[in-house]
């Protein structure tokens, strides 16, 4: 998995590529984390790039979005591949993560 970081109007993108797996999972847990604590407004994980992503790296996400909650801030998926699309509906939380296929979407939507 590789990863790049930027803001964008108040959020942290955190835009992740190749497989996402139990190998690098604790890393994009970190990562998501570590934006979430120096953030105004929230998080965006774009996941366009993503070719496979196992049970891991949906937890991190899971992890993700519940402190973005707790901490009153916005976590979202952009760009959402096919491949990622397929394990985030197989478990069911297609219905749970904000998605968007853009950032601007996703800012219209705020």
């Amino acid at each position: 998995m590789k990863y790049n970081e930027r803001e964008e109007s108040g959020y942290k993108l955190v835009e992740m590529s190749g497989d996402v797996d139990l190998s690098c999972s604790p890393q994009a847990r970190k990562q998501i984390l570590a934006c979430l604590d120096n953030c105004d407004v929230g998080v965006l994980v774009d996941l366009s790039q993503v070719n496979y992503i196992d049970s891991s790296g949906i937890a991190s996400l899971v992890e993700g979005y519940q402190t973005a909650k707790k901490n009153n801030l916005n976590f979202g998926l952009i760009g959402v591949s096919d491949a990622a699309m397929n394990v985030l509906q197989l478990a069911r939380l297609d219905t749970v993560f904000p998605i968007h296929e853009t950032v601007d979407d996703r800012l219209q939507a705020d």
